[in-house]
């Protein structure tokens, strides 16, 4: 089955460490440190374990990526029931954008929006004045309302973060970004850690801002796992 041996090859790459930046918080500094370093932004996309304290753990993250002096090129992927935590994380000079139904975001947070749930594109219209991390999904169905969504962001005065792993939606994110006159400093690419990497650099020589997502935590495993399952 197709789903059983994506899932089985983003294990592999799991236990190899190149999907993850491994379970703790000094993983995802450590590894947001070499993106930095290398021109890249960096999305931290932190999953706490099962019996972990979820908020006591991105509240230690928020201090550690601040004293780091990392907070300007990074921001944290929050779930929505953790919105409070925005408030920490604006105060540590780190911008957060939140994961699931969030209604009116925080002052300066951002939203996640995936392409395939069945309102994207009124959601994408709801949020395109602000921050908008647009997230491609699975199949020809989920790829034509990727792009619809793109249309509309590329169209609004906000600055969107185009997340996308295939080559022609990267591609067609480019000229989408030409055709309405924006500039690089205007949007974003964000892609996954360890993936396409080469493309990575190439955008950013070709002068394109590039935030690569990068998975860190006792839950980051299962997260990529279902993600390459169709299932996230």
């Amino acid at each position: 089955m197709p789903v059983r041996r994506s899932v089985s090859r983003a294990l592999t790459a799991v236990l190899s460490g190149r999907l993850v930046a491994g379970p703790r918080i000094e993983d995802a500094v450590r590894v947001a440190a070499e993106l930095v370093s290398d021109g890249r932004r960096v999305a931290i996309e932190h999953a706490p374990g099962p019996s972990d304290d979820a908020a006591e753990e991105f509240t230690a993250l928020i201090a550690r990526v601040h004293a780091a002096g990392l907070a300007q090129a990074c921001e944290l992927t929050l779930p929505a029931e953790h919105r409070e935590l925005a408030a920490v994380a604006a105060g540590a000079g780190l911008r957060v954008v939140l994961t699931g139904r969030v209604g009116t975001p925080p002052p300066g947070a951002g939203v996640v929006v995936p392409a395939g749930v069945p309102d994207a594109e009124a959601r994408c219209r709801a949020y395109g004045s602000g921050r908008v991390r647009l997230t491609e999904g699975r199949g020809s169905a989920a790829d034509l309302a990727f792009v619809r969504c793109l249309n509309v962001l590329m169209a609004a005065d906000g600055r969107p973060g185009i997340a996308a792993s295939d080559r022609r939606l990267i591609a067609i994110a480019g000229e989408r970004a030409a055709w309405n006159g924006r500039t690089p400093d205007s949007w974003e690419h964000v892609m996954p850690y360890g993936v396409l990497t080469d493309e990575q650099h190439r955008l950013v020589a070709g002068g394109y801002a590039v935030r690569v997502a990068v998975p860190s935590g006792a839950g980051a495993a299962a997260l990529v796992a279902r993600r390459f399952g169709g299932r996230a």
